[in-house]
């Protein structure tokens, strides 16, 4: 049965089949009119006969295959070039061309996707395809199929290799080390800025030591002393934690698309980059996500695995097709974090008139918290001013995406006319400007 099977399902026509099977006809056509050349038919047609049975015996009278295996990232990074590798190997004992088609994800929309290779005796190729997803979920890639021809060509073979996985698509994650690695040296010497007021000195623990003169003798660990015959203190690390709060908007206006992704894959992509800066750095990193309700709320904290749960909420994170209400936002965050935070609001206005609406909330928040707004450049706007206007009706539209772009730099200045920092970035420019505002607040200790 399975032989029956592999006989029907797996048998393919090659081009040669039809080549020599057009050759045959056309001789025998010609015989019509000279019949001398019925031998030839004849002696042609029992050539291409062989030559049939001689390619379906390599082929499918045998316990050789060809066999493919591919190797895909354990977790795909959203708006990131990923690469998938196939390692395919012929164990016949003759060359082969074979023709490998995957089953991609229905994320990528590929319905057409072949790879062609030509493989020697008993070879073995590797092969590699990059990759960018722009959506965040699993990823479902199904089997490997494999069309393999002899050097006779007449018949294809399939063999298919069940490889079907799901793979979750994570926000951004490839880059956090290289982002983790340059915040060490950003800031640390920018012309201008100032240290503010310390935050104090915490009561953590951090060693025993030996008393010298100058220490605080109020910290003298009298145990320790008696031990050891000489004065010891207790040592307290100084305290430069600050509680760092990620608040991103879910609304309507984060479904905006810039290079196939969302405002708020951009958003998400770099919270994710920033908080693990931040637990770098020793601060305590939270997350809140909202829309018209209030989604995640992870709590700050600065423990290992605090990265990991960050990444697991954001990987969730869908955007709705509602109003943000920033009453409840107002209200979770004045319920949830008790001591004065960094908040860095991820969230999108596109009118003066839309801010107005929220600024009540933005006020409130500043002044128990050090609010950092951020939200984003209308990528299409910056692209119809630069188009050269001759038609009456191109003025037009130049006039008005001008009229939009300057009203995105009066809800900045409104913002900070109200103490409020503000960042106005273009999507592929986020994470770099969020970064360097938070180090510089740091350095400043603004908080």
């Amino acid at each position: 049965m399975n032989y029956l099977n592999t006989l029907l399902a797996d048998i393919f026509t090659g081009k040669n089949f039809y080549l020599g099977a057009g050759i045959v006809v056309f001789i025998f056509l010609i015989t019509f009119f000279l019949p001398g050349l019925l031998i030839i038919g004849w002696l042609a047609f029992l050539i291409f006969a062989i030559l049939l049975m001689t390619d379906y015996l390599l082929l499918f009278v045998t316990n050789k295959e060809v066999t493919a295996t591919r190797d895909v990232p354990s977790r795909l990074s959203n708006g990131e070039v990923n690469q998938v590798k196939w390692t395919v190997r012929n164990n016949f004992n003759f060359p082969v061309y074979v023709e490998l088609m995957d089953e991609w994800p229905e994320q990528f929309q590929i319905r057409n996707y072949k790879i062609r290779i030509n493989l020697g005796r008993l070879q073995q190729v590797k092969l590699s395809e990059a990759f960018r997803p722009v959506k965040r979920g699993e990823y479902n890639f199904g089997d490997i199929h494999l069309f393999v021809n002899s050097p006779i060509g007449m018949f294809s073979r399939r063999f298919t290799d069940e490889s079907e996985m799901n793979i979750a698509c994570y926000p951004s994650f490839t880059h956090l080390s290289q982002y983790s690695l340059n915040s060490n040296s950003t800031m640390k010497n920018e012309q201008g800025s100032k240290r503010m007021r310390k935050i104090g000195q915490s009561l953590e623990f951090e060693q025993i030591k030996e008393y010298v003169s100058g220490d605080d003798i109020r910290r003298l660990n009298w145990k320790a002393t008696a031990r050891r015959g000489n004065l010891m203190i207790n040592k307290y690390s100084e305290e430069r934690a600050q509680q760092v709060y990620l608040i991103i908007d879910k609304g309507r206006l984060m479904k905006m698309p810039f290079d196939n992704m969302t405002l708020l894959d951009y958003a998400i992509n770099s919270a994710l980059i920033l908080s693990s800066i931040c637990i770098r750095k020793k601060d305590k990193t939270g997350l809140i996500t909202f829309s018209d309700k209030i989604d995640a709320v992870l709590p700050a904290d600065n423990r290992i695995s605090q990265l990991k749960d960050i990444m697991e909420a954001l990987y969730k994170q869908e955007t709705d097709f509602v109003e943000s209400d920033f009453e409840k936002l107002y209200s979770t965050v004045r319920g949830k974090i008790k001591n004065r935070s960094l908040l860095i609001l991820f969230t999108n206005f596109e009118s003066i008139s839309g801010l107005q609406r929220q600024i009540g909330y933005f006020r409130s928040l500043s002044k128990y918290y050090l609010l950092t707004v951020v939200f984003f450049e209308n990528s299409e706007l910056k692209s119809l001013i630069k188009l050269p206007a001759q038609k009456v009706e191109q003025v037009y539209v130049k006039t008005i995406a001008e009229k939009y772009a300057f009203e995105k730099k009066l809800i900045a200045k409104e913002l900070t006319k109200y103490g409020i920092i503000t960042i106005l970035s273009s999507p592929e420019e986020l994470t770099i400007k969020t970064i360097n505002k938070y180090l510089e607040l740091k350095v400043k200790q603004a908080l």
